[in-house]
């Protein structure tokens, strides 16, 4: 199964920051600044690079598939009992950056993840908002 596959679920998250998308971009793609909001991380925006992100409660590995600087980064997502992908996409908005997350792949056997992942990514992106503000 691949994720896509209509036996998986995919969970999606809209947000609008009122930063301009080049400021978004950097947090979503520096190691520095992701490690701020998200995780400790060795990530590099390029694709085919491997990167690793570590947790209290495991390691994610991925590796990055495409990277369309300040509009859409999309890479593997692959942690403990999981396979699957996010998508980042940011379009301009009329207060600054609309950013939409999908991370698919999640399969029926995966249902921890899915509902850890639908608690985490709301804290995370709330992180990520306050780091928005201070990095000016």
């Amino acid at each position: 199964m691949t994720p896509g596959d209509d036996r998986t679920r995919t969970l999606t998250i809209e947000r609008e920051f009122a930063h301009p998308p080049e400021r978004v971009w950097r947090a979503l793609t520096q190691s520095e600044l992701l490690a701020e909001w998200i995780m400790p991380n060795d990530f590099r925006a390029e694709t085919g690079a491997r990167f690793a992100m570590d947790a209290e409660w495991g390691r994610v590995e991925g590796e990055v598939l495409e990277v369309e600087p300040q509009r859409r980064l999309r890479y593997t997502w692959n942690g403990p009992e999981l396979r699957s992908e996010v998508e980042w996409t940011l379009e301009p908005a009329a207060e600054g950056t609309r950013l939409t997350l999908e991370q698919t792949g999640f399969r029926p056997q995966d249902r921890q993840a899915y509902y850890g992942a639908r608690a985490g990514w709301p804290r995370f992106l709330k992180a990520l908002d306050a780091l928005l503000e201070r990095i000016g």
